[in-house]
């Protein structure tokens, strides 16, 4: 994934202010008008409605499952833009605001489907409506390989419109589709599992490393830059195992170390700054107020 935070949408957002759009499951480019559809995507392909502004933000009330064979392609969902390579898949899931790059980047098969076209059950096996999962997924070999396969068989099935009615031909397709979204939901929830453990160990080092240089060092980015993490997965780090930003916990172990000074040594105010990274006293008397409500004086003198 990309180190970038899309901040708005000021220039491909929804004209004059207005709603952003929602487009609906085109059903009438589906084979046999069926819920879903799968097949490869590119420039002159049926794979999106005709009237879909693909270099705008917009929602759609369906699932889309992007399988790469080229890359990189860059795809905003929900203010993150992702980096898809060759091999990895982007699930965008119903209401989600997202916004394509250019549509001749795209290369590979996509699959859509309506909600309501697998039963309950299934969606809930599946975890259709995980949205705490990351969209961007990335298989291994052997992973990818049964995701290319069970994708395969999905649109031979989806093609096949000769050999059995209807009726048939559509609970086919809900079997072909179950099975090759349970390969799925399962790396999203192993992929998540890994980010969290990732996070965990990220947020571990942080940790340690303000413990061991938050008297002197309060900088977010000089931590990023000695541990090896951009600052954006640091922040997310941080905020999953503490609900703070980086810079938010650098300041409470800053302030926790000063009223400690304060209150258990008698050590002059400015020398207490000093010791916790404020070679100034009055940056540190405006740290500390700003933090407290009170001055570092204020404080001391509550205590005695």
């Amino acid at each position: 994934m990309v180190d970038t935070t899309v901040q708005g949408d000021r220039d491909g957002g929804a004209p004059g202010g207005e709603a952003i759009r929602t487009f609906p499951f085109p059903v009438d480019q589906s084979v046999l008008g069926v819920g879903m559809q799968v097949g490869p995507m590119g420039t002159g392909r049926t794979w999106h409605a005709a009237d879909t502004p693909l270099d705008r933000v917009h929602r759609i009330d369906f699932h889309v499952v992007m399988l790469f064979g080229d890359g990189p392609v860059h795809h905003m969902i929900d203010f993150t833009e992702y980096q898809a390579q060759a091999g990895d898949l982007l699930w965008i899931r119903p209401g989600q605001v997202h916004r394509f790059a250019r549509a001749d980047a795209y290369r590979g098969t996509v699959l859509t489907m309506q909600p309501g076209f697998l039963p309950r059950a299934t969606v809930e096996a599946t975890g259709l409506y995980r949205y705490d999962l990351p969209p961007l997924l990335r298989p291994d070999e052997p992973q990818l390989t049964a995701l290319r396969s069970g994708l395969a068989q999905l649109q031979r099935e989806y093609e096949d419109e000769a050999t059995l009615p209807l009726s048939l031909h559509t609970a086919v397709l809900r079997h072909s589709l179950t099975a090759f979204l349970l390969r799925l939901a399962h790396l999203a929830a192993s992929s998540a599992e890994a980010e969290r453990r990732q996070s965990d160990t990220t947020f571990t080092l942080f940790r340690d490393a303000v413990e061991q240089g938050f008297a002197t060092n309060h900088s977010v980015s000089a931590y990023a830059d000695q541990l090896g993490y951009s600052r954006r997965t640091l922040v997310r780090a941080v905020r999953a195992a503490t609900g703070q930003t980086p810079k938010g916990f650098i300041d409470r172990r800053v302030t926790l170390e000063a009223k400690r000074l304060l209150a258990h040594t008698d050590l002059p105010i400015g020398r207490v700054g000093a010791a916790v990274g404020f070679p100034d006293a009055a940056n540190f008397s405006k740290f500390f107020h700003q933090h407290t409500d009170m001055t570092p004086a204020a404080f001391r003198a509550e205590l005695r």
